[in-house]
């Protein structure tokens, strides 16, 4: 890939918003537009290019607005369409996107669509939803709902069981009817119309399933459902797609974030992120971290899509727990390791995701079950205590996995409530708010957001970031995550000390004498001595 030829997204830098722990302007205790719209200046001054925001449609929010009842218009605890408008114009101003999370697996059971569906078979709209034949009590086959529990319910006015993958208020809906397609569509170039940047596309890897076979992801329609909606829709116009993927592999990835454009600009993969679970069983199963597994999925990604895709770089969002106490040290070294695990995913190739919070190392909590909100860490919670788990597990698998570790309010300084809101928080704020919080990381200027701010900027400067070939080094190493970058023209070393103990390892000559680009420490030299978490960037110029 020449630099020259580069797409805006592939130079930016995205940050995500869960717009109801972002920051509240009315004080009912929920974040919303004109919140976000307030904080704007901030986020220009981190200097990040788009915003994702989880979704802020109209919803009942039983699984916090990723059950959507209406797609073209603003849940009421959010605000109205007029502050959307009113967000995309004022970001625009900043030279910031606005991303949106569309939901097109499934919708809410409040939705019209599915209201008229369920009243009888004849219906118009019944067959927009995914609807088996049966009889009350005997479930068509025997999948499982993600959120617990069987994935059918029955609906006596059709004497039918419908599918929901999640919640029983999400409803799957049927894509291979095309008057349905046909409406998704609508609503999409709708939204392009209004002057979005883009779109986050939520578990899309679900929408061509196979569901008499309990084929639910990578279905065989899936690739051709993709490419029908992209022409129809987002090769309108210069957008930024991402789809949501947890069953990718590189393979695949090739057909979603092909360069010709017909599908998706890249995909949210998450091989990564689920090695510290136990092999085919659920996230709250924990194992031990596989550190040198972990290098080589990114070692695998990383050399795969190289000008044959585009990857996504992340180490959390808002249905993951806080990457400095995932894979860092969230206490006595906890902004060394924030640091040093934003200079290993930003010096690779793809673009990155900064999760609000992330930018000032924001940690995982440790609350009290009642004082928890997540729908799927409330059931499981549930399920297991009646299945004889013993709580203290239990609890120390929500403390590590949970949901609700993204989704406590964003911490902006040391007042009450971290200055989210001035009323009752929806979700309790994590206690550490007030030594963790952006009034005292902007002032400092050695604190994580500024260290961010520099690796945003670096992107923008450095083409071996965009378009350099990754190459592992040490890759056996137990301690350090190294690897190097090449273009014609330079050649960049990122080296990270995964490790609170010093190490030592020797460098090849060549990169002695390079420039230290950016580093965790004041001091660091390019001699090969790490001290806890340190990492840097080393670049020379070839020839």
């Amino acid at each position: 890939m020449e630099n020259k030829q580069a797409k805006w997204w592939q130079k930016a830098v995205i940050y995500q918003i869960y717009p109801r722990s972002f920051y509240d302007s009315n004080a009912d205790g929920i974040g919303d537009l004109q919140g976000i719209i307030q904080k704007l200046p901030y986020l220009q001054e981190l200097g990040i290019d788009a915003i994702w925001l989880s979704p802020v449609f109209r919803s009942p929010q039983d699984d916090n607005g990723y059950d959507i009842s209406d797609y073209q218009d603003i849940d009421p605890i959010f605000g109205k369409l007029e502050d959307m408008d009113e967000l995309i114009a004022e970001a625009k101003k900043r030279g910031i996107r606005i991303i949106m999370d569309l939901v097109l697996n499934h919708s809410s059971d409040e939705h019209p669509w599915f209201l008229e569906a369920k009243k009888s078979k004849d219906n118009p709209y019944h067959d927009f939803y995914v609807w088996r034949d049966g009889v009350e009590g005997k479930y068509p086959n025997d999948l499982k709902a993600a959120f617990c529990g069987p994935a059918w319910e029955w609906v006596p006015e059709c004497g039918q069981y419908y599918l929901h993958q999640f919640s029983v208020k999400q409803p799957d809906l049927n894509w291979e009817n095309p008057a349905l397609r046909k409406a998704i569509y609508d609503m999409i170039n709708w939204w392009i119309d209004r002057g979005v940047g883009g779109f986050r596309l939520d578990v899309i890897d679900l929408i061509g399933k196979d569901t008499d076979n309990c084929v639910m992801a990578e279905g065989p329609m899936l690739h051709p459902f993709i490419r029908e909606m992209s022409s129809n829709t987002f090769q309108r116009a210069d957008l930024v797609t991402v789809g949501e993927a947890w069953s990718a592999t590189p393979e695949r990835a090739f057909l979603y974030s092909n360069p010709d454009g017909s599908e998706l600009s890249m995909v949210f993969q998450f091989e990564h992120m689920v090695l510290d679970q136990q092999p085919g069983k659920e996230k709250w199963d924990l194992a031990p971290f596989p550190f040198v597994e972990f290098k080589k999925v990114f070692t695998k990604w990383q050399q795969s899509l190289y000008q044959k895709g585009w990857n996504s770089l992340f180490l959390d969002n808002h249905d993951l727990p806080r990457a400095v106490s995932h894979f860092g040290n969230d206490e006595k070294y906890r902004v060394e390791s924030a640091k040093m695990l934003a200079t290993m995913i930003h010096g690779m190739q793809g673009t990155p995701y900064i999760y609000q919070g992330e930018e000032l190392g924001m940690t995982n909590v440790r609350f009290d079950i009642e004082d928890y909100r997540d729908i799927e860490l409330l059931n499981m919670y549930k399920e297991r205590m009646e299945n004889g788990y013993e709580e203290q597990d239990i609890m120390r698998s929500i403390y590590a996995k949970g949901r609700d570790n993204a989704r406590t309010p964003m911490q902006w300084d040391e007042s009450a409530n971290a200055g989210f809101t001035a009323g009752t928080p929806w979700i309790r704020c994590n206690p550490n708010y007030t030594v963790i919080n952006a009034q005292e990381e902007l002032v400092d200027q050695d604190s994580i957001f500024h260290y961010y701010k520099k690796l945003i900027a670096l992107r923008k400067k450095e083409n071996v970031l965009v378009d350099g070939w990754y190459e592992p080094v040490m890759e056996e190493d137990e301690d350090v995550f190294a690897y190097t970058r090449e273009n014609d023209t330079e050649k960049l070393l990122v080296l990270c000390n995964f490790k609170e103990q010093p190490q030592t390892r020797i460098l090849p000559e060549e990169w002695k004498n390079g420039e230290v680009l950016i580093s965790n420490y004041p001091d660091s030299s390019a001699g090969g001595n790490l001290r806890p978490f340190e990492a840097m960037m080393i670049k020379v110029r070839k020839g």
